[in-house]
């Protein structure tokens, strides 16, 4: 806890607004998504999704998948006290949708389901788009595929897996993944190591976010080392979030913005 309020203090003293950037892609995206204010219907979905995890008292088996993608460490834990410590925010999960509303991307990766939050976000910010979501806890995902048919999110394909060995075993090369939200492992070596997996999906029109890049020092490390990869051309630290953009016309740049 003290060294992420160090980070977020230290955060706060080189974070800019808007009227520092002087990219018009980063400019524009600022304005029209990150600072993007009005109501959205949206919204009020999101708060509906989320209000029935939070009432729902019922536990259930907490477990992940190990090398060779056999089942272990299972814990039993309430539904209420997942969506509640292990789920992203309110606020977040509101500009998860405004991002995923701005770029419309058509296919979307999501690395760590839990019980749907995010990916709820990510659904109801382009329904046309093809989402795969993939979770550590086979008992996790069913009640996120429970959840999703809820809530008429049919555009999401919930896999239980091990994350590595999904994308080892994938054909990545032949995908595109337009957007790719990594909130499954916060670990320096996992983080790198998805990041060097999914680099044959990326585009112009790419964008990755990272969950938690001030989680830890090795999580300030992985993101560091990300920053100065060849292929990374634009990013963004919002504190908790890290974009990365892989556009061949923009100057390469780094940004720390408030949102």
């Amino acid at each position: 806890m003290l060294f992420q309020i160090k980070s977020y203090l230290k955060f706060l003293w080189h974070s800019k607004n808007e009227h520092a950037v002087h990219s018009p892609f980063v400019f524009s995206l600022i304005t029209k998504c990150f600072y993007d204010r009005k109501p959205k219907t949206a919204y009020s979905v999101l708060e509906d999704y989320r209000n029935s995890l939070l009432q729902n008292k019922k536990s259930i088996s907490v477990s992940d998948f190990g090398a060779g993608s056999k089942v272990f460490k299972s814990n039993s834990r309430e539904i209420a006290k997942i969506a509640k410590t292990a789920g992203i925010s309110a606020k977040r999960a509101e500009l998860l949708f405004r991002i995923t509303h701005y770029f419309q991307p058509e296919s979307i990766l999501e690395i760590g389901t839990s019980l749907g939050l995010a990916t709820s976000a990510l659904s109801l910010g382009n329904p046309t788009a093809k989402i795969i979501t993939l979770e550590g806890c086979p008992e996790t995902t069913r009640i996120a595929h429970t959840q999703f048919r809820q809530f008429g999110l049919s555009n999401v394909n919930a896999v239980a897996t091990e994350f590595k060995n999904y994308l080892i075993n994938n054909q990545l090369s032949i995908v595109n993944y337009q957007l790719i939200y990594f909130d499954g492992n916060h670990s320096k070596k996992a983080t790198l190591d998805y990041f060097e997996l999914l680099l044959p999906t990326i585009t112009n029109e790419t964008v990755w976010i990272f969950d938690d890049i001030h989680w830890s020092s090795n999580m300030e490390e992985a993101w560091e080392m990300i920053k100065k990869l060849p292929r990374v051309t634009v990013t963004i630290d919002t504190f908790q979030w890290g974009l990365v953009f892989f556009r061949n016309e923009q100057n390469k740049q780094d940004f720390i913005i408030r949102v």
